[in-house]
């Protein structure tokens, strides 16, 4: 028998690169997370990862049971799904950040879905503001977004720090700045030229993209520094703290919705976001709940 809990930990160590990570994703100590991998291990009969002080590798066997460990995991919440007698069905029409989709969010709707079989998600990644639009267009009902300091709409889920950030070693912040940017009305955008126009700063846009991933593969390029919220920030992308660049200030992550009476499905969706918000940061930025 292999423990979900400890399944899960496996995959959330995987996918996370290393154990301290893990367990920022799951809420857990890193001995925590050390005791589920050698629980795990002793119960398959087999190392899993290969360690050394640097990295952290999968063994051929860890490898084959991320497959097992996902199928086990599968078929546990189908059973629960099952007897659990969830009711709830509809159409949820959900918009989401392209930021937040890099992170946990996947995750967060996959198991949603699992526990309500009965209700459909339809999907719109964008920009916050395009989102919000649209939502009062009547074309989405519940949008997981960022809004400007000050601003009210939408339940707080938490407060983040924007900060600059570009591949390590990037040095090149003298006029113009380089800048790697969403399209307007990014509201990363309108806060990044309101600070380098504030600091009397020139810049140049050298790369617009209304992918995070295209966003991503411009500053690893060396193109330029992007404004993004720090607790979201992809992978690979390091903050640049330096003296000749603007302060950026905070921003809020929120869950709007259409109506001000929630449906049950939509209601369970928000629960399901607000409790995965923690997983959905990296630790970095200031609580907001």
């Amino acid at each position: 028998m292999f423990e979900p809990e400890l399944l899960k930990t496996f995959l959330a160590v995987e996918r996370a690169g290393g154990f301290t990570a893990a367990g920022r994703l799951l809420g857990l100590r890193q001995s925590t997370v050390s005791g589920h991998i050698a629980r795990l291990e002793q119960a398959a009969g087999r190392e899993l990862f290969r360690r050394d002080t640097r990295n952290l590798a999968l063994t051929a066997d860890g490898a084959a049971m991320i497959g097992f460990a996902r199928s086990i995991l599968d078929a546990q919440a189908q059973a629960d799904a099952y007897f659990s007698g969830s009711t709830l069905t509809g159409l949820i029409r959900l918009g989401a950040s392209d930021d937040v989709m890099a992170r946990e969010l996947p995750d967060i709707l996959l198991e949603f879905r699992r526990t309500h079989p009965g209700v459909d998600l339809e999907l719109t990644v964008g920009l916050s503001e395009n989102l919000k639009t649209r939502m009062a267009a009547g074309e989405l009902d519940l949008v997981f977004g960022k809004r400007l300091p000050g601003e009210r709409h939408g339940d707080l889920l938490w407060r983040d720090r924007l900060v600059w950030a570009g591949r390590s070693g990037t040095t090149d912040f003298e006029d113009p700045v380089p800048f790697v940017t969403y399209p307007a009305p990014s509201i990363t955008r309108q806060m990044a030229l309101r600070a380098l126009k504030h600091a009397g700063r020139t810049w140049r846009v050298a790369c617009v993209s209304d992918s995070l991933l295209g966003l991503r593969a411009a500053v690893l390029a060396g193109l330029g520094v992007i404004a993004h919220a720090e607790s979201v920030l992809p992978d690979g992308l390091v903050t640049i703290d330096d003296p000749r660049l603007p302060e950026l200030g905070e921003l809020d992550f929120v869950l709007m919705h259409r109506r001000s009476t929630l449906s049950e499905a939509e209601q369970a969706l928000a629960a399901a976001i607000a409790s995965g918000a923690r997983r959905l940061r990296r630790g970095a930025g200031t609580d907001g709940v």
